[in-house]
């Protein structure tokens, strides 16, 4: 793996950073580091003075960027005719309140990732993790090595992150993730699993000692997801996941490659990543009706899992609730006893939520089930074992 040296990419000044700011078409472009791309926070990156109804599509075609408030201004396609309406109304509590130790970790790039000098890129593949579905560019500028290390990993699934060497590329890693194919009908599904791929990757990131990450956005036009509807669902997803684990976070490179992307994420980054109360109380009015949970992921009320009180008298089959002590701190697992089966044997039932699905060994997870339930009963019994909020599918 090779790196070029942050000195070098200082030297080549103000001019090569700004042709950085472009995607390359050839060549091999200096390395750039994370002090040389605008941090999100920085009052470069706002703009106040009051721009015409046409400021947006002027920054579109190259032109000046428009301000901040006039971004804010956009009505939300998600939250249909009446974005204030849907949002709450500028009386309710702002559901992304400013933080700005939250806003110095964001950054915003308009390029290709290939050339950040960070400790990780994402690259946006398919299921094969194969060269021809990868981001564009990214192989090339990596060199031969990094497609011969795919090979050998056995694919990815939907939603799922793993990670290789970078080789030629001036990052340390490169993180690679499968995004869903949209269809309106299992808009939902697809619209977690997108989630389940920003998270997945930081999860990797932190979970390897690592820091300062550059994304692209995680979709392909032959997937078809909405452009918009996607970067909702990538700003939110990143924003919550700060909110918990931003002290092991340095850097997060939101790099956009077009200018409709530049558009979206410039007039959307603000309704989540508030830089002052005024555009705090602005997003309150235009931030779609749902944001997710905790954790950026749509909740679908209808579909929650609901335990009813037992019945009278079979408070004695029930074993007192007892979270298992399992080595995967963003897990729960809790067990009941159940009644018996079909054979009288005792049904022991595990249910286990918020697992890392890469992460879950499920023989290892049976195994310390058994252990945990040898003091409980020493004869044959039955486990039956649910897992909520971990499936990708519908």
């Amino acid at each position: 793996m090779q790196h070029r040296s942050p000195a070098a990419a200082t030297a080549s000044g103000a001019a090569s950073t700004a042709a950085a700011m472009e995607p390359g078409v050839g060549g091999v472009e200096p390395a750039v580091t994370l002090d040389q791309v605008p941090r999100w926070s920085d009052p470069d990156q706002r703009l106040y003075t009051p721009s015409s109804s046409s400021a947006t599509a002027e920054a579109a075609d190259g032109g000046s960027e428009p301000a901040a408030s006039a971004f804010l201004s956009f009505s939300d396609p998600l939250t249909g005719d009446d974005g204030g309406a849907a949002g709450g109304g500028c009386a309710s509590a702002s559901r992304f309140p400013v933080d700005h130790e939250i806003n110095s970790r964001i950054y915003l790039w308009r390029g290709h990732p290939w050339n950040m000098e960070v400790d990780a890129v994402v690259n946006s593949t398919n299921e094969s993790l194969d060269e021809a579905h990868s981001s564009p560019g990214l192989h090339a500028a990596a060199g031969s090595g990094l497609a011969e290390e795919c090979a050998t990993l056995g694919g990815c699934r939907t939603g799922m992150a793993k990670m290789t060497n970078a080789y030629d590329l001036p990052a340390r890693k490169v993180i690679h993730t499968v995004g869903p194919k949209y269809a309106v009908k299992y808009h939902t599904a697809a619209e977690n699993a997108l989630s389940h791929c920003y998270r997945s990757c930081l999860e990797l990131l932190i979970e390897n000692g690592l820091e300062s990450i550059a994304m692209g956005c995680i979709y392909t036009e032959a997937k078809n997801y909405p452009r918009e509807p996607a970067a909702h669902v990538a700003i939110r997803t990143v924003r919550r996941f700060l909110e918990k684990q931003k002290g092991k976070i340095a850097g997060l490179i939101f790099c956009i490659t077009s200018s409709s992307d530049t558009e979206i994420y410039k007039r959307l980054l603000p309704l989540y990543f508030p830089r002052d109360k005024q555009e705090e109380e602005t997003a309150v009015s235009k931030l779609p009706a749902d944001v997710g949970d905790e954790n950026g992921e749509t909740v679908i009320d209808e579909r929650k899992i609901r335990i009813r009180p037992l019945p009278a008298g079979a408070a004695d089959r029930t074993v007192a609730t007892a979270p298992l002590d399992l080595p995967l701190e963003s897990g729960l697992a809790s067990s009941y006893r159940g009644g018996v089966d079909s054979e009288g044997r005792p049904v022991m039932v595990v249910v286990g939520a918020h697992f890392l699905l890469r992460c879950l060994d499920l023989e290892r997870f049976v195994l310390h089930v058994v252990k945990e339930f040898e003091p409980l009963i020493q004869k044959p019994y039955t486990i039956v074992y649910l897992h909520s909020a971990a499936s990708l599918q519908p």
